[in-house]
């Protein structure tokens, strides 16, 4: 008998009182470790505070002290190590799913969210101590990943993401997302786990389809990573991830540290209110400095006058990096495709899609092509719009690339009866948020409740209790850190605290939720939302329903652990009622006096502002993503060539901005997005077909609703994405609901375009009036102004629409103060 078989032994025999249906190194040995990881965060921490934590979730502790965060830190450590060491040793004529994954998944399943309790003090303690020791007990665990070579695909290593949080916001908790994958691919260098996991894998034991998926998962972790591999190409595969990572850090570098700016004189500003110029640098010439950061870049495009300030600010922040970048993605997109070879694909598109619903850039390029070309009549029509607008206000000047938010904003002022600052007055969170819920509770059948007197990190913290309204079941739970404060991390987001996942021995954890939000006080009271906000508010609240109803055994594919393509698709489902007036009507109430809502006219107005010039967005979009799938799809691409060829045929012949290429300040084809920048259109598609075939006429819909959360949410990433939504909707999915939307809300001609002015029956602009000067709030896109201004005016047109009269301030002075008269459907 070997020293392994006699260890083997020893051991099975005493873990058998315990657990009589697996070995020592199956669930019974994690089980028992993991019950130790709960008392040691939990009691510790319990005794010295007066509130209780959420019922039945001991292991989910958010309010832990600076020395328990960091012993937490190593005990996790600890016992990784020891479960891994665990399967490692397991005698190979003694494998079976008890010993070999299920260990695996369970530890993964107990460890989130003891790790989470580590690491998002971070981010939302009010107490600088506890921020430092959640960031030390960050770096143990980076370092323990590290020290295993852990990295998640092609992405880079945890431990350099805090450089890079910035760019990665765009995505659901990226650094919550990166530590789960890191941590079930901890495994992942270590060739003896692999041996293990293989051996077994080829037995082709009968286990549970969910089961097979996850064994699936672990030998593509162990394979993605090159250990099926000769050992020279594994250290080439190695060299090859160091590489890109240097060279991904080296290009967000270059950009961070980009301190170009530029001088303009008041004249050379027109149009900018005037907080946004009071906001700025002045030289002793009297000039305004403008930095490239892109709130200020926003600004200039969408609201200065000047043609010739427009395109300068576009063409420096077009080039910025250029001689330094361009040559680091150029190499960074070659190594990329070695690196996919090495492993078996054409290139590294194919790689980075082989597991998502798009499968192949193939299939991408397809998707992509299609929706440009549905979309090029509609969008030609919008273009010349804008021409038609600038003509008439500048004259003869070319339009160009640089001129399409400034005119899109113009023709939206008058196409638009909408005061922004005005409509935030009816959107309290006090009704927004209860508003939320009975949306969610009517669609997918739960029923929220608060849950106090718990531990929470700040006195305005929020959590609730989600049930099943026919059942009473609990479902989970999830928090609300809504308000802004220092120190809190600056994005909002939904953090998954604990996954819901089934154990060997019945017990179930269930799921547990964080919303970040980053709404305003002033004097400790709420203020109220802008429409952004609001309809960010719903789309993350999507993410907190998702996932909660995310009923998978295991945690791998539980919560928001599913397909990338997938991931965005219930959210932005939920964002569809934003612009519905019967939830209009039931969120909103007027500042003063909270019984009248938002009138009529508003409601069906935002819902067709939502849609304005979409078609020519929708092409900017498809642009950029076709310029990120072609360079990861092809080899020694002419980045230079490809964006002259791409711009005008997606952009109706516009050229690209004289001197500028995407390639030298593109992010996100560098980090988090490379060869997936499509992601966030297609699950935009595809949950637009979603909406209008099943809840198309804006009511919550019961029915449909709990068929959505039985055969989409609930089986989460256990299943594959594309099949839960043909399952669905009894088909696969489609674009037209999507290329649909927005033809049906196209813009209306022009009709007798500078009649005379009538000083009686007009307002002045809302936008652009001498006196009414925008505050520009980056953090809020829309605009308000103040004060509140008259009704506006207006009149019948013979044909019975509506012509809405407002004053035009345009840049030419023989027109200032003329009406224009635009009608609407």
């Amino acid at each position: 008998m070997t020293e392994n078989d006699e260890n083997d032994k020893k051991m099975r025999r005493s873990n058998l009182t315990k657990l009589k249906l697996v070995t020592f190194t199956g669930a019974a040995g994690l089980l028992g470790l993991a019950v130790s990881f709960a008392i040691f965060a939990f009691n510790s921490h319990k005794q010295k505070s007066k509130k209780k934590g959420l019922p039945g979730c001991d292991t989910v502790c958010v309010n832990l002290s600076a020395k328990e965060i960091l012993d937490l830190a190593d005990e996790i450590i600890s016992i990784s190590t020891r479960v891994h060491d665990a399967v490692a040793l397991v005698p190979l004529n003694k494998l079976s799913y008890e010993n070999v994954v299920l260990p695996l998944a369970e530890l993964e399943a107990r460890q989130l969210p003891l790790i989470q309790c580590c690491v998002i003090p971070k981010m939302l303690s009010p107490h600088d101590n506890v921020r430092k020791a959640s960031a030390e007990a960050e770096l143990k665990i980076d370092a323990h990943l590290l020290s295993c070579r852990c990295f998640v695909d092609s992405m880079i290593p945890f431990g350099l993401l805090s450089s890079w949080i910035e760019f990665l916001i765009q995505f659901i908790d990226f650094r919550m997302e990166l530590m789960i994958i890191s941590l079930c691919k901890l495994i992942r260098k270590r060739e003896d786990v692999y041996r293990v996991i293989r051996i077994y894998a080829a037995k082709g034991e009968s286990i549970s389809p969910e089961a097979k998926r996850y064994l699936q998962c672990l030998v593509r972790d162990f394979e993605h990573n090159g250990l099926h591999l000769t050992a020279t190409k594994r250290e080439e595969v190695d060299r090859l991830r160091n590489e890109i990572d240097e060279l991904s850090l080296r290009y967000v570098q270059n950009l961070n540290e980009d301190s170009s700016c530029l001088f303009f004189t008041e004249a050379e500003l027109a149009g900018l209110p005037l907080e946004f110029l009071q906001s700025l640098d002045k030289t002793q010439n009297n000039e305004f400095k403008l930095t490239l950061e892109s709130n200020h870049v926003a600004a200039i495009l969408e609201l200065c006058k000047i043609a010739k300030t427009r395109k300068t600010v576009a063409m420096a922040y077009g080039k910025r990096c250029g001689d330094a970048n361009i040559p680091v993605l150029q190499k960074l997109v070659q190594s990329r495709h070695r690196l996919a070879r090495l492993l078996g694909y054409a290139h590294f598109a194919d790689y980075a899609l082989d597991h998502r619903m798009s499968k192949t850039s193939t299939r991408v390029i397809r998707f992509l092509e299609d929706i440009s070309s549905t979309l090029t009549d509609l969008a030609s029509r919008e273009l010349s719009f804008l021409k038609d607008l600038k003509r008439k206000e500048e004259g003869e000047l070319p339009f160009g690339v640089e001129d399409l938010l400034y005119y899109i904003k113009r023709v939206e002022e008058l196409q638009f009866d909408l005061d922004f600052g005005d409509i935030r007055q009816y959107f309290p969170v006090s009704l927004v948020l209860p508003g939320i819920f009975k949306i969610c509770q009517d669609l997918f059948g739960i029923k929220i409740e608060e849950v106090t007197e718990i531990d929470v990190w700040y006195y305005d913290v929020r959590a609730f209790a989600v049930f099943d309204s026919g059942s009473g079941k609990l479902l989970g739970y999830f928090y609300l850190d809504m308000f802004s404060r220092e120190g809190k991390f600056s994005q909002s987001c939904v953090v998954a605290l604990q996954n819901n996942a089934l154990f060997s021995n019945g017990a179930c954890q269930i799921p547990v939720a964080l919303l970040i939000a980053q709404f305003a006080k002033a004097g400790g009271e709420a203020l109220p939302l802008g429409f952004s906000e609001v309809v960010n508010l719903f789309h993350e609240f999507g993410h907190v329903v998702q996932h909660i109803c995310n009923r998978a055994s295991f945690a791998r594919f539980s919560g928001l652990r599913v397909d990338p393509d997938f991931r965005e698709i219930p959210s932005q489902l939920l964002e569809n009622w934003c612009y519905e007036s019967f939830t209009l009507k039931l969120i909103s109430g007027y500042r003063q006096d909270i019984t009248k809502p938002l009138v009529d006219e508003v409601c069906k107005t935002l819902k067709r502002w939502r849609y304005s010039f979409s078609a020519l967005k929708s092409l900017q979009e498809i642009l950029y993503c076709l310029f990120d799938q072609k360079i990861y799809s092809d080899d020694d691409v002419d980045f230079h060539q490809l964006i002259r060829s791409l711009h005008p045929k997606v952009m109706l012949g516009l050229p690209v901005v004289e001197g500028t290429n995407p390639a030298s300040c593109f992010t996100r084809a560098v980090i988090g997005s490379e060869a997936t920048c499509y992601s966030r259109l297609w699950s935009e598609v595809y949950a637009a077909d979603i909406f209008a075939s099943q809840f198309g006429d804006g009511h919550p819909n019961l029915y449909n609703g709990l068929q959505f959360r039985d055969k989409v949410l609930a089986p989460g990433g256990g299943k594959e994405a594309m099949e839960l939504l043909t399952s669905f909707l009894g088909r696969e999915p489609s674009t037209e609901a999507y290329i649909e939307s927005r033809s049906k809300y196209k813009l209306i001609e022009w009709l007798n375009t500078y009649p005379v002015y009538n000083p009686g029956s007009v307002q002045p602009s809302r936008r652009r009036g001498t006196s009414q000067w925008i505050r520009y709030d980056p953090r809020n896109h829309h605009h308000h102004h103040h004060p509140k201004k008259a009704p506006v005016g207006e009149s019948k047109c013979s044909n019975g629409g509506k012509y809405v009269s407002q004053r035009v301030n345009s840049a030419s002075t023989e027109e200032h103060g003329k009406t224009r008269r635009v009608r609407f459907s």
